[in-house]
């Protein structure tokens, strides 16, 4: 039996990353892919658990290499998701998350469509710029930039299996949770998953 693959897509500050990590903690048949990456560790990002961190001539042997699933450059630096590592856990029957941004997901999505979309969004553009303002990591012009590349991403809202408002983060948690929860309750997942259970129950 296949795992499933989960696409978690975001702008940035609308909450991605928080959501995954309480998904994750909650739900241990679900493994998260640690993305490549060419940007320098942020402080408390461990290699090989937050990002596996490579320069940027490794990173472009990689993608020659046909190595990644999907890759992508954002603010200058470039990330790529392991297309073995995501095909073998599939294959060995585990649910795999990816949180990627929006031109990572068109691309797993035109190679592997059965992928399931999840985007998640703010209550508003107020209340982005105020949690990008909260990071206190950048300057009022790159939240500026962020805040009009958001405004793209989220045009692409469309693209998606299932869309999420992030507003009140228990109950955004609890969606994401459920549309986990009901990918895996489908006909032909639970018929595959329980085939001589409800052969015996049919006989």
């Amino acid at each position: 039996m296949s795992g499933i693959l989960f696409i978690v897509t975001a702008p940035s500050g609308a909450g991605k990353t928080s959501l995954v990590a309480a998904l994750l903690a909650r739900d241990r048949n679900l493994r998260l892919s640690v993305s490549y990456t060419t940007r320098l560790p942020r402080e408390g990002e461990v290699n090989g658990h937050h990002y596996h961190f490579v320069d940027p001539p490794t990173f472009q042997k990689m993608l020659e290499r046909g190595e990644f699933l999907e890759s992508a450059e954002v603010y200058g630096n470039r990330y790529g998701t392991s297309q073995a590592w995501v095909r073998r856990a599939l294959e060995a029957g585990t649910d795999v998350l990816l949180e990627i941004d929006c031109q990572g997901a068109a691309q797993v999505r035109r190679l592997m469509p059965e992928a399931v979309g999840i985007f998640i969004l703010p209550p508003s553009m107020e209340v982005l710029k105020r949690r990008l303002e909260k990071r206190g990591t950048e300057t009022p012009e790159a939240i500026e930039r962020r805040l009009k590349a958001a405004r793209e991403e989220m045009s692409r809202v469309g693209e998606f299996d299932y869309v999420i408002i992030n507003d009140r983060f228990d109950e955004a948690l609890e969606d994401l949770a459920s549309v986990v929860r009901a990918e895996r309750l489908k006909r032909e997942r639970q018929l595959e998953r329980h085939r001589s259970l409800i052969e015996a129950l049919t006989k």
